[in-house]
């Protein structure tokens, strides 16, 4: 892919491209957000070096996307951004250092997600993307065969009897704000991309079990399909400098934030595009078990 707005850099063989040219905090045409949305869909994450841009600015670069989401269904935003999930690492026990793709256990998950770089470690602290089209596309024959016929249920709960394990106080305090609300939701193991036709496996780490299937089965399925996300091949390592952004296609990757970094300072701060309602190959969509996260995607509940 080209554009006659910015220079693209691919990084990896498989996942992400750096955008070259392009001042976030400016006015943006709608044609170069057009190839930029383009970029996106096909490199999957791609990534803005050293911006000078603000939360506001942030937010606002979002809204060319699409619908900007509160900042979290669950966990609290910032009083004065109610769209931007602060994650400052040096206040906060949370790390996001499991492969999930982002807040999943709703009915309507983030079309994508923009992160920006306020204060990053010397040492540590990068992030991987996986692609998940790239690792549908690795399965064997009649491993995919099984893989398009699967759903499975995301929630945010914990499963506690998994960690059998004294927690830190502030560990089960941050859990219970996360979990505060429950949400469950049924998505299929094998989502249609709405804008490139393409499949990819959409699990990740708020799956919880496949319905029809015992809760060991289950394991052992969805290890195995998430083996093919993680392989090295299908995967980009981000070291992040202050001021990067990061916009990934919540539909198509996974991430894994590497806490690596010990008690380094790490600060940088989300914000997310409202979503479609996930769509498997037969063409039913997901469908809410628990939980209305209407007030999350800022439409309005279903009467009831």
């Amino acid at each position: 892919m080209s554009s006659q707005y910015f220079d693209i850099k691919p990084i990896a063989g498989r996942i992400g491209a750096k955008i070259i040219g392009v001042d976030l905090s400016h006015n943006l045409s709608d044609e170069i957000i057009s190839d930029i949305r383009k970029a996106l869909v096909k490199y999957k994450v791609i990534f803005f070096r050293e911006q000078n841009l603000d939360a506001q600015g942030q937010v606002a670069f979002a809204r060319r996307f699409g619908e900007v989401t509160t900042a979290h269904p669950t966990v609290p935003s910032l009083p004065e951004n109610p769209e931007v999930l602060d994650l400052n690492y040096g206040r906060t026990v949370s790390r996001a250092n499991t492969w999930h793709t982002d807040v999943t256990f709703v009915d309507r998950p983030p079309l994508g997600s923009i992160l920006r770089a306020l204060v990053i470690p010397p040492s540590g602290g990068d992030t991987i993307w996986g692609n998940s089209v790239t690792a549908y596309e690795d399965l064997p024959i009649p491993l995919r065969n099984i893989a398009d016929q699967l759903w499975a249920v995301h929630s945010n709960a914990y499963d506690y009897a998994a960690a059998a394990i004294d927690l830190p106080e502030e560990v089960l305090a941050h859990r219970a704000v996360f979990t505060s609300t429950l949400y469950e939701t049924l998505h299929p193991v094998v989502r249609i991309h709405p804008e490139s036709g393409e499949r990819g496996l959409f699990i990740g780490g708020f799956v919880r079990r496949i319905r029809g299937l015992s809760q060991n089965e289950s394991d052992e399925i969805i290890k195995l399909l998430q083996a093919y996300v993680t392989r090295p091949e299908n995967t980009i390592r981000w070291r992040w400098k202050v001021g990067d952004v990061a916009f990934w296609d919540n539909r198509a990757t996974q991430h894994y934030a590497i806490a690596d970094y010990g008690n380094q300072p790490r600060h940088v701060q989300r914000v997310t595009i409202v979503g479609d309602i996930p769509v498997g190959i037969d063409g039913k969509q997901s469908e809410a078990i628990k939980g209305d996260s209407s007030a999350y995607n800022r439409r309005e509940p279903a009467l009831v």
